[in-house]
């Protein structure tokens, strides 16, 4: 018998980054919602995947469209791309359809215009700011943060780790699922606190993606 895969989420997903998560999602086989705070907005990026899929030869993929509320209600896995001046606002508003499912937070503390430089909240990260807004009920995931969203958009695999922090070890577990859906080797990181770290990072990797014109990512080394 054949694996059912859960329904994934992506809210704010109609930048670069959710659409390359969704793009990458769908190709595995996942039944993905792309949600945004218009529906309209969100049919639009749906309808700009499935053009570029079907250039590629691939038609065969699920993809539906919502406003975010909508979304967070139909998913059981929520994947949430919004910056970071729209995070706690766009939690709040889905906040009741959360309740009982993983949250994938992939949100950076990147404070415009000096984002090549680390401006960490005072809440210790943003994982750490959406598990203390949504509760316990809510399974906290910290991932992709060091994930070019370039690379995302490409169609073959990719020579990157993932971090994913979070509290609850099944939880963890499904979102390294999802990283390797997505083409990737996922590392459990820790609980949501280390999420902090990974973060980070982020500035330091777009410092670097300036200085010496790339998009770069993280590998951990020392690992069979």
């Amino acid at each position: 018998m054949s694996e059912t895969l859960p329904v994934v989420a992506v809210l704010g997903g109609t930048g670069d980054l959710g659409t390359g998560l969704a793009r990458r999602w769908a190709q595995a086989g996942y039944q993905v919602i792309i949600g945004s705070r218009t529906e309209e907005k969100a049919i639009a990026a749906a309808d700009d995947l499935r053009a570029v899929m079907d250039s590629r030869g691939i038609e065969s993929i699920n993809v539906r469209a919502m406003d975010n509320l909508a979304a967070a209600e139909a998913a059981s896995i929520v994947a949430m791309t919004v910056p970071f001046a729209h995070h706690s606002s766009t939690l709040a508003s889905v906040k009741d359809a959360l309740q009982g499912k993983i949250l994938i937070d992939v949100t950076v503390p990147l404070v415009p215009p000096k984002v090549a430089r680390v401006q960490m909240p005072e809440q210790g990260s943003a994982g750490q700011i959406a598990q203390s807004l949504l509760g316990e009920e809510v399974k906290v995931v910290s991932a992709f943060q060091n994930v070019a969203a370039h690379h995302l958009q490409e169609g073959h695999g990719m020579n990157c780790d993932v971090l994913v922090c979070g509290n609850n070890k099944e939880a963890r577990v499904a979102v390294i699922k999802l990283v390797e859906a997505a083409g990737m080797r996922g590392l459990h990181g820790g609980a949501i606190n280390n999420a902090a770290a990974a973060e980070a990072l982020t500035s330091v990797l777009i410092f670097i993606n300036k200085q010496y014109k790339c998009h770069a990512g993280i590998s951990i080394t020392g690992l069979d």
